[in-house]
């Protein structure tokens, strides 16, 4: 069984009630886990965050520089939406993430691949073991990494907290999980039991 990552005894007693509730009669859990908080959240850093400062920072410069100016309330209105949408990709971006991170879990049952995410309502993704598709494991420091079942749309992840996330093809993953090269071997000698119907036995 993985280790949970960073959060609340709270959180992890909720994920393991709300993954217990999905199971099938005959069904086990093998595996669950959760995804690194911080990992998760920072997902794509290295290019989101020098263009939300150039956002933001852009933004910001127009209205102080409006306000100083005395340009009218026209123009000072006109700049607050890009100041907010800013500051949220500076900073509400993360905060938005890191919730998104603390409210998901992964599991793998003798039957099923289960995803449970959502940062303001609950959604369940299950993928039968005997028709998972081809999986893609991909490893970072630490160990962590993203198990993605089935194939990237443009090989392309939108990170989780941006604005325009909701119009990429989502792909089921098990994004930013401690150890995840365990749990891909797990989930691969679990995905051949299921096809052989032989049962699983970790």
């Amino acid at each position: 069984m993985s280790s949970f990552g960073p959060m609340s005894a709270q959180s992890q007693l909720a994920g393991r009630d709300e993954v217990g509730l999905l199971l099938l009669p005959g069904e086990r859990i093998l595996w669950r886990g959760r995804p690194d908080v911080w990992a998760y959240s920072m997902r794509g850093a290295w290019y989101l965050i020098p263009f939300s400062l150039l956002w933001g920072g852009f933004a910001i410069f127009w209205e102080v520089s409006v306000l100083a100016s005395g340009g009218g309330p026209f123009f000072a209105l006109w700049g607050i939406p890009f100041v907010v949408a800013g500051l949220y990709l500076i900073f509400g971006r993360i905060l938005v993430a890191r919730r998104e991170a603390e409210r998901t879990a992964y599991a793998v049952t003798n039957r099923r691949i289960l995803i449970l995410t959502g940062t303001f309502s609950r959604r369940t993704t299950e993928l039968d073991l005997t028709q998972l598709p081809p999986s893609q494991l991909d490893v970072g420091s630490r160990g962590i990494g993203t198990i993605t079942f089935g194939n990237l749309v443009g090989g392309f992840r939108p990170p989780p907290g941006w604005p325009t996330a909701g119009s990429f093809v989502s792909v089921p993953a098990f994004a930013s999980v401690p150890d995840a090269a365990n749990a891909y071997r797990l989930i691969q000698d679990a995905r051949a039991a299921a096809v052989h119907n032989d049962g699983f036995r970790p």
